[in-house]
């Protein structure tokens, strides 16, 4: 079993920045993909960013050029930079990460006051 770990949401102004992590309780090798979603309330949970084991990377349209998806495999750390916040980033943040099952963490508020 995977246990996921989200930290660093919070309260932050409109054109502010915070840093969204997620340790892993273990490493992963092989074809795997880290990523991070978020789902605003009312909403579908959407797809934020991707990382793949390769370091290849994939973002939502709405958050290309704002947003940084990283990775830490020694610490088992998947990052998330967020800057140029907007209020339509306000969200439960989730980590996830698919091998041949899926595993995702307990979310981390992101409110974003205009």
């Amino acid at each position: 079993q995977v246990q996921l770990v989200e930290s660093g949401g919070g309260l932050v102004q409109a054109g502010g920045s915070l840093r969204l992590s997620c340790a892993a309780s273990r490493t992963f090798v092989g074809m795997f993909v880290m990523g991070w979603y978020r789902q605003a309330p009312g909403k579908q949970r959407e797809l934020v960013a991707t990382i793949s084991g390769g370091d290849t990377t994939h973002y939502a349209d709405s958050v290309k050029g704002r947003f940084t998806i990283s990775r830490d495999g020694a610490k088992r750390t998947l990052y998330l930079q967020m800057n140029s916040l907007k209020p339509e980033d306000t969200a439960v943040y989730y980590c996830n990460v698919r091998t041949i099952m899926g595993y995702w963490g307990k979310g981390t508020l992101v409110t974003v006051s205009s």
